[in-house]
């Protein structure tokens, strides 16, 4: 079942939007937010607590929720900023959804969208758009994040709709997901249009990660590459991971010296198509409650084939 939805981001200056963050805290344990915010803050009046949420300056997930029996569960991380968030600072980005069930819903997420908030960036996510397409009906309905790709990776990304699906999709991911198959957009002409890269891969200081031969302190990554198309300019890859690390693809691919285009992180010079050059297109796994085989693609950009059309073969 595919349905589109609309929303808006903003593209304000970030510095300009910046909002001091009060308090941050974890729930524990199933609560509602407002009985929550109570237990939590013990050095503030109640009128003052409640003020928090119909100011717009309590936040779920990264989300802004002003709803006070708003349902928590545990891993929900609840924050309190300084200034009221503006909700209708909104332009327009589209959301498709490939699929939709009581369960789970499977996104075509856009480059440029996170998945969900992160320490240093809080910003309209994936979660927000669909936390907030769920309480058009009902407004105790929840979503919850099973997994992740990078902010500039389009493709396939897997909400649940309830707890108990996100348990059991995310503590058992790396033993249910059958397959996972991304396209890269890589610079330069490949000698070896097929092999495997294995590394274990660790953070550096700037956050970035890299390969090393330390099994101790490094974690196991393989990917395995095939190259679909190519010019004299670029490689259309077809990548398969056995792992899911952080920046795995991005990684190996500068280790290759065909890094992906767009990532002036990991190497890359170029940027034709103004955006990183990859997409997660095929997500397969087993549903952990009804054993059903479950596999969801998202189309490959146009963008990415066009780069191949014969008129740029040469």
């Amino acid at each position: 079942m595919k349905k589109n939805m609309k929303k808006t981001t903003s593209k304000n200056n970030p510095k300009k939007d910046a909002n001091v963050i009060l308090k941050t805290f974890k729930v524990s344990k199933e609560s509602l937010l407002l009985d929550f915010l109570y237990f939590k803050i013990t050095n503030d009046s109640k009128n003052n607590i409640k003020h928090y949420l119909s100011n717009h300056q309590v936040l779920v997930n990264g989300t802004m929720t002003s709803q006070f029996d708003f349902k928590l569960c545990k891993e929900d991380v609840v924050t309190i900023v300084k200034n009221k968030v503006d909700v209708k600072k909104k332009p327009t980005v589209k959301l498709d959804i490939i699929y939709e069930d009581d369960e789970l819903i499977v996104i075509n997420k856009p480059s440029g969208l996170l998945s969900i908030e992160s320490d240093k960036e809080k910003q309209d996510t994936a979660y927000g758009m669909l936390q907030e397409y769920v309480s058009r009906n009902d407004k105790k309905a929840r979503v919850f994040t099973v997994h992740r790709i990078d902010k500039d990776t389009s493709g396939v990304l897997v909400i649940a709709k309830n707890e108990e699906i996100r348990n059991k999709l995310q503590h058992n991911w790396q033993s249910i997901v059958k397959n996972r198959e991304y396209v890269a957009v890589c610079e330069g002409v490949f000698k070896e249009k097929k092999g495997q890269i294995k590394s274990y891969l660790k953070k550096n200081v700037n956050n970035l990660m890299y390969s090393t031969n330390d099994k101790v302190n490094g974690k196991l990554a393989v990917t395995n590459y095939q190259v679909m198309k190519e010019n004299k300019l670029y490689s259309l890859v077809d990548v398969h991971i056995d792992s899911g690390r952080k920046n795995q693809i991005r990684v190996h691919m500068n280790d290759l010296h065909h890094p992906v285009v767009g990532d002036d992180k990991y190497g890359s010079l170029q940027n034709p198509l103004g955006r990183l050059g990859l997409h997660a297109y095929i997500l397969e796994f087993i549903h952990p409650i009804t054993k059903k085989n479950m596999v969801f693609k998202a189309k490959i950009p146009d963008s990415f084939n066009r780069l191949f059309n014969k008129k740029n073969n040469g």
